[in-house]
């Protein structure tokens, strides 16, 4: 199967644009970005490498096809006409999920049946067999129909790119690592410059932050549906994971900072950080957000605050929200990002941000942006060799006339 595979990388609504980026780094220019989603041509290492390296993806899909279908007729007929064969193999698992929206098909449910005997019937025409015993390797399908136009899918990822796997210990209202990671992205944070979560909860966005400063593959610890596959040989797998070990950065220092007033979140943080092995590269600590300072410039703190969102805890939202802009105030060199689906943090805050709407799980939010000046740019030894060179020029003019002589 060495023809281009069409590829799709689903994400949480307003985080196209991040996975677009992460896609382009990796090479893989030819795309389409659509709501929710990303389309592109790879091959089957891709299909490896994306499974380990996107951050803010929710899955990886092989898409077998899109048309378009306004009745059941339309959709099986449309479906059996599709290459499952060249997938899947005779004693395969195909459970089937269908999404309908905006669209004269709208019965899910009766969909899925549809979708599931017709791959049944091009399987019973390629593999001369009456019935299947659906023991073998999992390729799970997934149909969705938009306004009548139909695409279906194979899902390589199984477990949501979100479960990386260090996060084993629960807590209420957990930000999705994906999303902590595109929220880390959406920012100016490299690991050049000063990060402090005051909010930090569980630790996912300094964890999440830490895995980016040591360019640490998010899904390097975990498995995929698609290493069951016969077209993913366990070699394919081997090579994108040992690509992933050689271009880890161990070798570098950074120190991230994460608080919470919580101290049986504190423990949690901790914990997880040492189940992501990155632990030396956070100090967590107990402390309340009013105590926040720093002598440290060009930093960014970037947090995912309490919103609010229940009966009677609006309030003590909107105090915390006073108590960022009292601390913050002196952080006139650092940048501020806080995603809350609070609709007064701004007034709160008191400054005009930078705004970008996104999905913590159903919330809608907003992710408010106060960018600071940039670092310092550091000299080069060109830059030195220059300066030096100017310097010396400058304490030293030719003396022309003087020079003329001596020759």
């Amino acid at each position: 199967m060495s023809e281009p595979i069409t590829l799709v990388a689903t994400s949480a609504f307003g985080l196209e644009a991040v996975i677009s980026r992460e896609l382009k780094q990796l090479g893989y220019e030819d795309q389409t970005v659509e709501n929710g989603r990303v389309t592109f041509q790879g091959d089957l290492n891709a299909i490896c490498r994306c499974n380990l390296w996107l951050r803010s993806a929710d899955r990886v899909l092989v898409c077998l096809g899109e048309f378009t279908a306004f009745d059941f007729d339309d959709l099986f007929e449309e479906v059996r006409d599709l290459e499952w064969e060249r997938w899947m193999p005779p004693s395969v698992q195909f459970p089937v999920r269908v999404s309908t929206v905006r669209s004269k098909i709208n019965s899910a449910k009766n969909s899925q049946k549809v979708v599931k005997k017709a791959i049944a019937e091009r399987l019973k025409q390629h593999y001369i067999k009456d019935w299947f015993p659906e023991d073998g390797p999992l390729y799970s399908v997934s149909v969705s129909i938009l306004k009548d136009k139909a695409s279906v899918c194979i899902d390589t990822t199984g477990p949501s790119l979100h479960k990386r796997g260090y996060r084993k210990l629960t807590a209420g209202a957990q930000l999705k690592e994906t999303l902590a990671a595109g929220l880390i992205q959406l920012s100016y944070w490299n690991r050049e410059r000063p990060f402090i979560d005051p909010c930090c909860g569980s630790g996912t966005i300094p964890i999440e932050a830490a895995l980016i400063g040591t360019n640490t593959a998010p899904g390097i610890n975990r498995d995929f549906t698609s290493e069951g596959w016969q077209q993913l040989s366990a070699e394919l797998w081997e090579a994108a994971r040992e690509e992933a070990h050689d271009l880890m950065r161990n070798d570098i220092a950074f120190r991230l900072q994460g608080y919470d007033i919580d101290p049986a979140m504190i423990r949690m943080a901790r914990y997880h950080a040492q189940q992501s092995g990155m632990e030396e590269h956070i100090h967590f600590q107990e402390q309340p957000l009013s105590e926040l300072s720093t002598p440290r410039k060009y930093g960014c703190l970037i947090t995912n605050p309490p919103y609010g969102e229940r009966l009677g805890e609006k309030e003590d939202a909107e105090k915390i929200y006073r108590e960022m802009k009292r601390v913050c105030e002196p952080l006139e060199m650092w940048s501020i990002y806080v995603l809350t689906s609070h609709p007064g943090f701004e007034r709160i805050f008191g400054r005009k941000a930078r705004r970008r709407k996104l999905y913590n799980g159903r919330i809608e939010c907003t992710y408010y942006q106060f960018p600071g000046p940039p670092p310092p740019r550091k000299k080069t030894p060109w830059d030195q060799a220059t300066s030096a060179s100017k310097k010396s020029t400058d304490e030293k003019p030719v003396d022309t006339e003087t020079a003329n002589e001596e020759e």
